[in-house]
């Protein structure tokens, strides 16, 4: 199959599963069609498909990581011992893990083609992450609560595992237990990763976006919880901070080197 073909695919399948809630005319245009598959994987329930559908997705979702490139961790040049700032998307990065900034519903982001790195990571890994996702909260019998962390198969993403940790929403004024919270958010991936095996992890800017904490601090944050535990614990794993934004790249850039 071409990758037309096997997007025309899902999206056909996708639309069955829910006939009622899509329009069946599908659009001409690659992007259109891209954009339209992007939100059926974005608002589809946690519920398993069966093997022909997961074998094009895996197909179609491989290539269209291919396309964007994939960048290796081992090329990356550090920016101080085992620490390294990369700017770029982090669903195209190879390495040991990476980290999603979650709700606490853990089911990752059912707004449709939505920026937030949730929903880049659930739709470039594939309908499996939501469902094993799905299955740790079942388990959990609750909300995941900020400060922790979960970890999961990458799946389709080019790195092994996705952790998943909750950070804090500022309304307001940041307060102390906000930057505990955030702090905790790092630690516990960190923790989570060498117990896991994890050789390298790489954070984007957790909290910083649809929950409001401010850059500059969580930076600080952030740098100083890494650099606390690779000298604490004399941990040889490597951590990459994925940063999206120029701002961010400004800021880490400013603190570390």
């Amino acid at each position: 199959m071409t990758q037309t073909e096997r997007r025309l695919f899902l999206i056909e399948r996708l639309i069955a599963e829910e006939p009622n809630c899509w329009d069946s005319k599908i659009p001409q245009g690659e992007q259109e069609q891209k954009r339209l598959l992007r939100s059926l994987f974005n608002v589809r329930m946690p519920n398993p498909a069966d093997g022909e559908f997961l074998k094009i997705q895996d197909a179609y979702l491989k290539e269209e990581t291919r396309r964007k490139g994939v960048t290796d961790v081992k090329d990356l040049v550090p920016a101080e011992d085992g620490i390294y700032l990369w700017q770029g998307d982090i669903t195209a990065l190879r390495c040991g893990a990476v980290v999603n900034a979650a709700n606490s519903a853990l089911l990752g982001c059912f707004f449709p083609c939505h920026s937030c790195i949730d929903n880049a990571i659930h739709t470039f890994a594939g309908i499996q992450l939501r469902l094993a996702c799905a299955e740790l909260m079942k388990k959990q019998g609750h909300s995941e609560r900020p400060g922790g962390a979960k970890i999961t198969p990458a799946f389709n993403l080019p790195s092994e595992y996705v952790i998943h940790t909750v950070g804090p929403i500022v309304t307001g004024r940041l307060t102390k237990q906000d930057e505990d919270l955030l702090a905790s958010c790092y630690l516990s991936c960190l923790e989570l990763a060498e117990i896991s095996g994890v050789k390298s992890i790489a954070f984007c800017c957790i909290s910083t976006g649809e929950f409001h904490f401010p850059n500059d601090r969580a930076a600080e944050i952030a740098v100083r919880t890494v650099r606390g535990y690779r000298e604490h614990s004399k941990s040889g794993i490597e951590v990459i901070f994925n940063i999206f934004k120029d701002i961010d790249r400004k800021l880490y850039s400013k603190l570390l080197g």
